[in-house]
């Protein structure tokens, strides 16, 4: 299993993790990433097993993160693996190599989030060395 940079040859299987993990996400911010035309995520990361994708992070770097101190702070925006292909050591490869990007970037803290109910992604992120730091309901209201 390696784990690089995404590569256009790879969106095919990029998007299918991608609506995988959000449903409601547009397919053609993929398109939008490799031509430049999207802001975020700044970078995303592929696990590659044998020529077949089996994970992604998508990362960015926030100037706020709950909990951080510094102004630079590299985020986990999403983090995915094929549900055949969990605990096998893929998610924290991906993570790792997450971590180097985000030092790369000069950040000193990596940030991430997951929604408030779900479980097996906070125990996921504690088992990495995340700590939890808040939690948040957050509204909106159209105008």
């Amino acid at each position: 299993m390696n784990v690089r940079p995404v590569a256009p040859a790879d969106a095919a299987q990029w998007r299918r993790m991608r609506l995988a993990l959000w449903p409601d996400s547009v397919p053609d911010e993929i398109d939008q990433f490799f031509t430049g035309l999207l802001h975020e995520p700044l970078a995303v990361l592929v696990a590659d097993d044998g020529g077949a994708l089996v994970g992604f992070v998508e990362l960015s770097i926030r100037n706020i993160a709950e909990g951080c101190s510094t102004d630079r702070v590299a985020y986990l925006e999403g983090w995915w693996v094929d549900v055949g292909k969990r605990r096998q050591g893929i998610g924290r490869a991906l993570v790792r190599a997450a971590e180097e990007w985000g030092r790369a970037q000069g950040c000193s803290e990596f940030a991430s989030d997951t929604e408030i109910d779900n479980e097996d992604s906070a125990k996921a992120h504690a088992a990495l060395g995340f700590e939890e730091v808040e939690r948040i309901r957050c509204f909106r209201k159209s105008l």
